[in-house]
């Protein structure tokens, strides 16, 4: 049987550095999102900006997961 070559552990440090900086774009992206729609599309009822990070939030806690999920399967 082949083995695969193991990656160096300075790639899964980059991956896992990596990780808190897509976190902070995603949840900033949609932040801004729900200000501009707050700001454009005024209602009493919505909070477009509260909604729309709270999505972030889990987009982002969803991209987190799949990455740490990858980097255990190459062990």
């Amino acid at each position: 049987m082949e083995k695969k070559p193991q990656k160096s552990n300075s790639t899964k440090w980059l991956a896992l550095i990596n990780i808190p900086i897509q976190m902070g774009v995603i949840i900033f992206l949609f932040s801004y999102l729900g200000s501009w729609l707050d700001d454009n599309y005024p209602s009493s009822k919505v909070y477009y900006s509260k909604i729309l990070v709270m999505v972030g939030v889990v987009l982002a806690l969803y991209n987190v997961i799949r990455q740490v999920n990858e980097i255990n399967k190459e062990k």
